[in-house]
């Protein structure tokens, strides 16, 4: 009796979508858009192609200095760190474009959380045409079953969602088949999760990134607009962006078809470097103003909290990111390290930094400390397994990282190789 009820409930568990998926796919890889049902996102006959120089060098056998005792090719670092896609795009010529492990410029995968800046990109274009009236509009107003769920959710506004400031009680963790996050992405129901969450702090109070947030998001666009996530994005992106290859979004399920908003976008490196020019020009395609320089300027500047609250910054705007110009780990005195976050804040207020971040850090044996990271005008989005869209408006450059395996650092050091390479290899030299 008891071997008989064992073996029913393990068969429950796996008869689970969650357990199965899980089971079957393990840890998200960007190939793993084949474990769920797809939207197709068309193109057309308008190709936008950046300009390809025939006459610049291959830089993958150029040495880079990228540690103390790390001197290695381009080539070698980037295979090292399992990367499948590396781009430089610099006034529409592409400076460096290199594929490794079987990818080429025409095969697609998942951008993981980079979908969510995406997410926030077709949410700004609704907001522009009058779809969703305004960002402080309560998501109640669109998504209505949640009136009679949790009363927190009458006070989660769109903008809420867009600064992952929702309050919501959430576990980010792929790595549990049982977490909230395992439920959320290899479940077959999005809203019926949602509908059972809690909140830990009010909307609006504390930043806490999760992802279903951009999945609430994501809801409230389909909602407002009355198309699917797909055909909103292949309207309003890709054909009009001129996409060279088709891409896809991730879906909960056959029947439901409800987007996985949150990290469900798959498509090529070469047109996920066209999101970055968008935005590099202030939401503007050659002439034509897709989504609004207000809704840019939202995304795209750090966004500052107040005076008197001692984390200046944000964390994210508009599920876009800040790129840090400089972290400072000293004070006057020396110490690599403030020892609360009053001395850390006030140090960045007598440096007069415009917009700065004061990050803690915890440490066993020394304990915690704090460090001060002015905020610079680079942004970027950013996926798990350093999946990378980063963009330089003071340089006008855009570099796309893809890859399959998520290292400490290598989403800091992808971009460091750029930085590297655009000052020091014949590429630039040549062509700048």
């Amino acid at each position: 009796m008891k071997q008989t009820a064992f073996f029913l409930i393990l068969l429950t568990c796996f008869s689970s979508c969650v357990v199965y998926r899980g089971a079957r796919y393990g840890t998200a890889g960007i190939d793993e858009y084949n474990a769920f049902p797809q939207a197709k996102v068309e193109t057309d006959a308008n190709k936008f192609r950046f300009y390809r120089n025939a006459d610049l060098p291959d830089i993958g056998a150029t040495k880079v200095i990228m540690s103390k005792k790390d001197t290695i090719t381009v080539d070698e670092y980037l295979a090292k760190t399992h990367t499948t896609a590396f781009l430089i795009i610099r006034n529409d010529t592409i400076l460096c474009e290199k594929y490794y492990r079987g990818y080429d410029s025409s095969r697609i995968s998942t951008f993981f959380s980079v979908t969510k800046s995406v997410t926030s990109l077709l949410v700004g274009i609704a907001v522009d045409e009058g779809y969703i009236k305004s960002v402080h509009d309560p998501v109640t107003d669109y998504i209505p079953e949640l009136k009679n769920k949790d009363p927190h959710f009458r006070k989660l506004t769109v903008e809420h969602l867009l600064n992952m400031r929702a309050g919501l009680q959430f576990s980010e963790s792929y790595l549990n088949p049982f977490s909230d996050m395992a439920k959320l992405y290899y479940g077959e129901n999005q809203l019926k999760l949602i509908e059972k969450l809690k909140f830990a702090k009010e909307p609006g109070e504390e930043y806490a990134y999760n992802s279903v947030t951009t999945a609430i998001l994501g809801i409230v666009l389909e909602r407002a607009t009355g198309k699917p996530y797909a055909t909103w994005l292949e309207e309003k992106v890709w054909k009009p962006l001129g996409m060279e290859h088709p891409a896809s979004i991730s879906l909960d399920d056959k029947k439901r078809r409800s987007a996985k908003a949150y990290g469900g976008l798959n498509a090529t490196a070469i047109d996920l470097a066209k999101i970055g020019r968008l935005y590099l020009n202030g939401g503007n395609w050659n002439g034509k103003q897709i989504v609004s320089q207000a809704w840019i300027d939202k995304s795209v500047l750090p966004a500052v909290v107040g005076i008197e609250d001692w984390k200046k910054y944000k964390d994210c705007q508009y599920n876009w990111y800040s790129d840090d110009r400089t972290c400072f780990t000293t004070d006057s005195t020396g110490a690599y390290r403030f020892t609360d976050s009053i001395s850390a804040r006030n140090f960045a207020e007598q440096s007069a930094f415009k917009y700065y971040t004061v990050r803690k850090y915890l440490d066993k044996k020394a304990g915690n400390y704090w460090v001060v990271c002015e905020l610079a005008p680079q942004f970027y989005a950013y996926g798990i397994l350093s999946q990378i869209l980063y963009v330089d408006p003071e340089r006008k450059f855009i570099i796309v990282r893809l890859g399959e395996k998520w290292a400490t650092g290598d989403d800091y050091n992808a971009i460091r190789l750029a930085n590297i390479l655009m000052r020091t290899s014949p590429m630039v030299e040549k062509k700048w």
